[in-house]
């Protein structure tokens, strides 16, 4: 897979192991012959660890040898959360460190949880791009003539807080980008 080839999600063979990307950005020449520069950010699915590389314009990396499983959350407890698989009711499960970032996203109703399967194990899970979420605690909105569109701060159901539109109410539901943390829109 080149260079150019790698998007966000992707996961690739790093030195052996598998990274999954998580950022990229584009380093464009400013002089003549000079080659374009890909720099990605993503973490090391069996330690954890993040990494970043740059790679040129022509230079590739290998697809990693894993599979992605349709997963649904089982439960929770103090130190693991549990995974079930969905066509063979296999169960998987990580630390709560593992899934830190995802959690924040994760509630018992969310389809489309994937898990990423590396030599019969499960090193980590990747999100749906977008969640929705229901607001549990946010300020009332102000009436006003204002020519400017103003956010608040929002307490969604599973302890995330995002800015949203000032008209927003407690109750509604709202859709969540996964990759940045930021209000999309009302659901």
């Amino acid at each position: 897979m080149q260079a150019k080839e790698i998007k966000p999600g992707a996961v690739v063979n790093l030195e052996g192991a598998p990274v999954l990307v998580q950022n990229v950005s584009v380093q464009t020449p400013s002089a003549r012959g000079a080659a374009t520069l890909y720099k990605f950010r993503g973490r090391n699915l069996v330690s954890k660890q993040k990494t970043d590389f740059t790679l040129k314009g022509g230079e590739s990396l290998d697809e990693a040898d894993f599979e992605r499983r349709s997963v649904n959350l089982m439960y929770s407890d103090a130190t693991h959360v549990h995974l079930l698989d969905q066509s063979d009711f296999e169960q998987y499960s990580l630390t709560l460190d593992e899934v830190k970032e995802e959690l924040r996203f994760i509630t018992e109703k969310l389809e489309g949880i994937l898990a990423l399967i590396y030599n019969g194990q499960c090193v980590g899970i990747q999100l749906p791009t977008s969640v929705e979420l229901t607001v549990t605690q946010c300020d009332p909105g102000v009436k006003g003539d204002s020519a400017t569109s103003r956010s608040k701060p929002a307490t969604l159901e599973t302890g995330l807080v995002v800015q949203v539109p000032e008209y927003l109410a407690q109750g509604e539901r709202v859709k969540v980008d996964t990759r940045t943390g930021q209000y999309l829109s009302r659901a």
